[in-house]
């Protein structure tokens, strides 16, 4: 491994040992460890960096003990997932291919998706996360796009086109619009329920859940109980960024903290909710606050079984705020991004079954590569993907089924439709996917001084 001019240890700290220009210059060229990066690759960049030359020596016997450990369940220390985030060379192929295997064994050779459609309702958001490129004030234009707060005649009409062209889920999520309330997610999901009865609806963060309750002054699980019986199926894991709260202090310090995004997720799984879980790495966090998270996650699925998933999300730095004013790395480097799945595979088996690499992050290329180390999910065709297109990935809105078989088929794999539960789909459904009309031109209603629904 290649060291910068600095030692690691103070790579991690570089504010408080470097000059503020020179802190910035190592911040951006070091890895998790500090050390200097092994590639030049970035989330949403087009394809992945060559193969890394493997050096012609043995496995170490720590590594291969630790794997050895995982692969039969054992819950690991800390200290143990942070050293398998370190391995390089002969161990990083070690570790990746002992999550492929482990793969193979818990979902065998299929790989699943699901089609779907991303619906982000509004990006107007007053909350200032320092990693988030995507929401906006109420006039705020700079960086990317104009804020927008769509009507619901526009909601339902993209989910009735997404069950037209196949789709079994739709997946809402938006900024914490000032307007908004409780009653304005729950009309959400009433106005889709309504023209597209059997549309699974996938929606709210751990933060909307938190804020929809306290606007009608109601505790989690009450709210949760409103959002299930207005048509609320399961919600997505986001907003989970770091489980750490010393990173969570600078990335977001104004948001829910661990315990409190760990309470809503423990609440929607008492009420009959599944919900993913994510991880969002690869800017200020390091391996210790890796390794916490994946802990975290373990523990509450021991405690309740409701997680259907596992989702790593790298860091997209090109327009994000933290990376532009010199606080955040550009992204993990490839091997991490790999290593997080197939680490992410060993640290949480058995208990979460489901490794979903996201192709909008690693593009199809990088997924592709994840897949063979650990992951079994492609996740979703999206339709419309713009979270990660405002901070700057370069891969396209919609991944269409027919392209995700052929790149599942091309690795020797056997592709699945699924549901948003995990269960294949009808065959009608599969059908119409395959047979998708073009969308039509989304429409993003402005800015109003209220919200439309609420």
């Amino acid at each position: 491994m290649h060291r910068l001019p600095v030692y690691p240890g103070y790579v991690r700290f570089a504010d408080t040992w470097l000059a503020p220009d020179i802190a910035t210059r190592v911040r951006r060229m070091s890895d998790a460890e500090g050390f200097a990066r092994d590639d030049d690759w970035a989330p949403g960049k087009t394809q992945p960096p060559p193969a890394p030359l493997v050096l012609a020596r043995g496995v170490d016997a720590g590594i291969a003990g630790i794997v050895e450990r995982a692969t039969s369940g054992e819950r690991l220390a800390a200290n143990d997932i942070v050293r398998l985030f370190a391995a390089r060379d002969a161990d990083y192929r070690h570790v990746t291919q002992a999550a492929d295997a482990l793969r193979r064994a818990v979902s065998g050779d299929v790989v699943r998706y699901v089609v779907n459609r991303n619906i982000n309702y509004t990006n107007i958001c007053y909350y200032k996360c320092k990693f988030c490129a995507f929401s906006k004030g109420r006039t705020h234009e700079d960086l990317r796009g104009s804020p927008y707060d769509l009507a619901i005649e526009e909601i339902t009409r993209r989910s009735v086109e997404a069950w037209d062209r196949g789709a079994t889920e739709v997946c809402l999520q938006g900024g914490i619009h000032p307007d908004y309330t409780g009653a304005t997610y729950e009309a959400i999901c009433r106005a889709i329920k309504a023209v597209v009865p059997r549309m699974h609806i996938h929606a709210f963060s751990a933060l909307e859940v938190t804020q929809g309750a306290a606007t009608l002054g109601l505790p989690i699980h009450e709210f949760l109980a409103k959002l299930k019986a207005a048509g609320l199926g399961t919600l997505p894991g986001t907003a989970a960024e770091i489980l750490d709260d010393d990173v969570r202090a600078i990335i977001c310090p104004d948001k829910i903290n661990t315990g409190q995004w760990l309470d809503v997720q423990r609440a929607a799984h008492q009420a009959g909710l599944r919900t993913t879980s994510t991880i969002m790495y690869g800017h200020v966090e390091t391996s210790d606050s890796q390794a916490k998270h994946l802990l975290a996650l373990r523990d509450l699925q021991t405690e309740t079984g409701g997680f259907t998933e596992f989702v790593p999300l790298p860091f997209v730095h090109m327009e994000a705020p933290m990376y532009r004013l010199g606080m955040a790395r550009p992204g993990p480097t490839f091997r991490e991004a790999v290593l997080m799945h197939s680490v992410g595979r060993l640290a949480l088996h058995p208990l979460i079954s489901n490794i979903q690499t996201s192709w909008v992050k690693m593009g199809p290329a990088g997924a592709a590569v994840c897949l063979k180390s650990g992951a079994n999910d492609l996740g979703g065709t999206l339709m419309n993907e713009s979270i990660s297109r405002a901070a700057g990935t370069q891969h396209g809105q919609e991944f269409p089924p027919h392209e995700m078989e052929a790149l599942i088929r091309s690795i020797g794999r056997e592709p699945m439709q699924r549901d948003t539960l995990y269960r294949q789909v009808a065959e009608d459904r599969r059908a119409a996917s395959m047979i998708a009309a073009d969308l039509e031109p989304i429409v993003l209603t402005p800015p109003r001084k209220k919200a439309a629904v609420g």
